[in-house]
């Protein structure tokens, strides 16, 4: 773990048929074999300028070919495993078309300040701000539905591959795609519900929508009079213990840890795939862009979440 983490609180191709006369797929996007320009094709290509064909992107290609050596060394490493566990961060949900927090231009801080727990608990105001946003606007996350990357953990926890998945996402899409709730620590809470945060009873989104749709606001709880708050954690909000010690099993006791779709940068779940190298589990990264734990993993793909997992696992 980084100096100074801690745990606790939340800090704040498909490979590209570039020049082909014909595509056979034999088992999935990356098996790809080309064959020879059938005589009709061959023809018309022929009679057109040179300089209007679309020529093939070698590099591409190049970065294509190497990705399936990667991959088949990730599935390797995970059939060697008995006690994986997977990590994940907001990438593995992008493709589900929920937008990340994060990303430069498109990520959802970039539009919105988020509110922080300490003024949220502090003002009314501030609380049905807070519940003003959550009902209006663009609602990604409640008709997004679990993507190729959820469906291949889920196999792989089906198979008993994977004993249990460490996320940072509040969109239930794992436990959607089949992953028991048992087997699934959400160290950040859950959007799909809200809880007081005295008593703990829980509410249901819906009926919170239409108590806001019809009142403009939401009501303290009926039980205790506490404050209602999405299951989720704020910015300046304590981790959730039970979570934070589940996740910490998990971590312990792994004898490999994936790490997918997580810039690995928000402490203190960052910690965790960092964490699981130290006690001697090997660490696969798999994600778009480089993360700040590459140096340390035993295995680093740069690759698109679903279609790469769907070829380590064998789905369509």
């Amino acid at each position: 773990m980084r100096p100074g983490a801690e745990f606790g609180k939340c800090t704040p191709v498909w490979p590209r048929v570039k020049f082909s006369y014909h595509v056979r797929h034999s088992c999935g996007p990356y098996r790809t074999t080309f064959s020879a320009c059938p005589a009709p094709l061959r023809s018309t290509l022929a009679s057109r300028p040179r300089d209007s064909l679309i020529m093939p992107d070698t590099a591409r290609m190049k970065d294509d070919m190497e990705n399936i050596g990667l991959l088949d060394e990730m599935r390797r490493m995970l059939d060697e495993a008995r006690r994986a566990v997977v990590f994940t961060g907001a990438g593995i949900s992008t493709e589900s078309g929920i937008p990340d927090f994060r990303n430069p231009g498109t990520g959802l801080w970039n539009r919105v300040k988020p509110i922080e727990f300490d003024r949220f608990m502090a003002s009314d105001e501030v609380r049905q701000e807070s519940w003003r946003r959550r009902f209006s606007g663009a609602r990604e996350m409640e008709s997004a539905k679990p993507n190729k990357g959820h469906q291949a953990v889920a196999k792989l926890v089906r198979e008993a591959k994977v004993i249990g998945v460490i996320t940072q996402n509040v969109d239930n899409l794992f436990q959607d795609a089949g992953i028991p709730e048992q087997q699934v620590v959400e160290l950040h809470g859950n959007a799909s519900y809200a809880s007081c945060l005295t008593c703990g009873w829980r509410y249901e989104m819906e009926s919170l929508k239409a108590q806001f749709s019809e009142r403009e606001r939401i009501d303290p709880c009926k039980v205790c009079g506490g404050i209602i708050k999405s299951a989720t954690i704020s910015f300046g909000q304590a981790m959730p213990e039970d979570a934070m010690r589940r996740a910490r099993e998990y971590t312990e006791s792994c004898d490999l840890m994936l790490a997918t779709g997580s810039t690995l940068i928000v402490y203190p779940a960052a910690g965790f795939p960092e964490y699981a190298k130290r006690l001697g589990a090997r660490l696969v990264i798999l994600n778009r862009e480089a993360t700040p734990l590459d140096g340390i993993a035993d295995l680093v793909v740069h690759d698109e979440i679903g279609r790469a997992l769907s070829y380590v696992v064998g789905i369509n």
